[in-house]
């Protein structure tokens, strides 16, 4: 089975450049307070582009949330449908997921504020966004031996869930958490 990613539309110029100088403003401002407190006015301001077309473009921060990160998760897909082993082809399908789990853990924990608005926009945002959908069918196609893949993946999916990391990373730290991922994950890799 192969996964497929569909490349991003084009744009007109003057909304490429609209798009990525709201983008600039709002990493800016999301790096310098905290993503919480920056308001859509702030962004729009920053970027020098009226609310309308900020709103018109993105809906709201979570659309931005979503934006800003697209960059950064079509990098790890890339990696993942072709990059070197282990989290490219070629290696192992139980070290592929290891080392998803530690990829996805970079990315998520470096973005954490980020990935968490994207996630929790409104009921279900998570399962809507087509990276989630990438990575469930990633993880079913790394457990050829699971009873129930489909169900396996969206499980460990839930263990990286960006609220619930948000909930633990104060408590466990990162250190912890990451060797609990890994462990779970080589259990369900390997369901004996």
């Amino acid at each position: 089975m192969e996964l497929l990613r569909t490349p991003p539309p084009k744009e007109r110029s003057d909304a490429a450049r609209n798009r990525a100088a709201i983008l600039d403003a709002a990493a800016r401002l999301f790096a310098e307070h905290d993503v919480e407190s920056v308001s859509m006015d702030q962004v729009a301001e920053a970027a020098g582009v009226g609310k309308g077309t900020l709103f018109r473009r993105f809906g709201d921060k979570s659309g931005l949330a979503v934006a800003l990160l697209d960059a950064r998760e079509r990098a790890l897909q890339e990696a993942i449908l072709s990059g070197p082993p282990l989290l490219g082809p070629g290696a192992p399908e139980a070290e592929r997921l290891l080392a998803f789990a530690d990829a996805y853990l970079d990315y998520a924990l470096e973005h954490l504020p980020l990935v968490r608005m994207s996630e929790t926009a409104s009921v279900g945002a998570r399962y809507r966004i087509g990276a989630y959908r990438f990575w469930h069918r990633h993880i079913t196609i790394l457990l050829p031996g699971s009873p129930d893949a489909d169900y396996t993946a969206h499980a460990l999916l839930a263990q990286v869930d960006a609220e619930h990391l948000s909930a633990i990373v104060p408590e466990l730290g990162e250190e912890r958490i990451r060797a609990g991922i890994r462990r779970l994950w080589s259990d369900a890799a390997d369901p004996r």
